[in-house]
């Protein structure tokens, strides 16, 4: 079978619908998460420095977990279909669908984030005359990039991974090379599908994996350490060691 797989993908014919399929499904999943952001990042934002609606985060994520997705994609085709005309039908469910999908794990990690900030840097930011918004933004925020950008990396997997089912409405993507290998029972081109939506899904990880990795504050990660600080760190772990086992030969 893995014979079978690298010589599909080799394959010069398969070549250009990959690469127009590829881009296909990365357009869905980086339109649906975008707009996603724009709705959960606010008001995990809004939330977590309020306070207000703890409750509504819990329970919208908890539902929008457990909603079917694949049920959801045909309910609204066949609701919104017949008002709509040409791809829009097919298109419009499925960002739906993505975004519905995408907006429960950014929402709790943003609102994760800005809720355990250290009260001792919000009361030292008021301390020094800043307002509820430049305390949002001058200390939550940064201080919450890390949880924010574990939510949306999330959000991006299982939108990445999900986005298969735009084939199952007459869209393109990636899941096309499952629906139509399934069609025929091409095998190959059903496992080279799959393949292909994992190897999608871990780049795009990795790409904002880099992202966050140049954005967040160093001070925020631990990677601000010096050899200096890492030095002095080791050298008091020895001074303690030393201490203990002097007091416990004395003892």
């Amino acid at each position: 079978m893995i014979n079978d797989i690298v010589s599909w993908l080799g394959e010069a014919a398969n070549r250009d619908d990959i690469i127009q399929r590829l881009g296909e499904h990365v357009g869905y999943a980086l339109l649906a998460t975008g707009i996603a952001a724009l709705i959960a990042i606010p008001a995990g934002m809004w939330i977590g420095h309020t306070g207000r609606g703890r409750f509504a985060v819990v329970n919208i994520s908890g539902f929008a977990r457990a909603i079917p997705t694949l049920g959801l994609l045909y309910f609204i085709v066949l609701w919104l279909g017949p008002n709509l005309s040409g791809d829009l039908a097919f298109l419009l469910p499925s960002l739906i669908v993505l975004i519905v999908l995408a907006i429960p794990p950014m929402l709790a990690g943003t609102y994760a984030g800005i809720d355990e900030v250290d009260p001792a840097a919000r009361d030292a930011a008021r301390g020094m005359g800043m307002r509820g918004s430049q305390v949002l933004f001058k200390v939550e925020i940064p201080c919450a990039l890390p949880l924010i950008f574990s939510g949306l990396r999330s959000a991006l997997l299982q939108v990445v991974a999900t986005a298969t089912i735009a084939a199952t409405a007459g869209l393109g993507g990636l899941g096309r090379f499952l629906i139509d290998g399934l069609s025929v029972r091409d095998y190959p081109q059903m496992a080279a599908g799959a393949v292909l939506v994992a190897a999608l899904a871990l780049a795009i990880d990795l790409v904002v994996a880099v992202i966050q990795r140049l954005v967040v504050s160093r001070g925020i990660t631990g990677r601000h350490r010096t050899r200096r600080d890492r030095a002095a760190v080791r050298s008091t772990d020895d001074s303690l060691s030393t201490t203990t086992v002097t007091v416990g030969t004395v003892n």
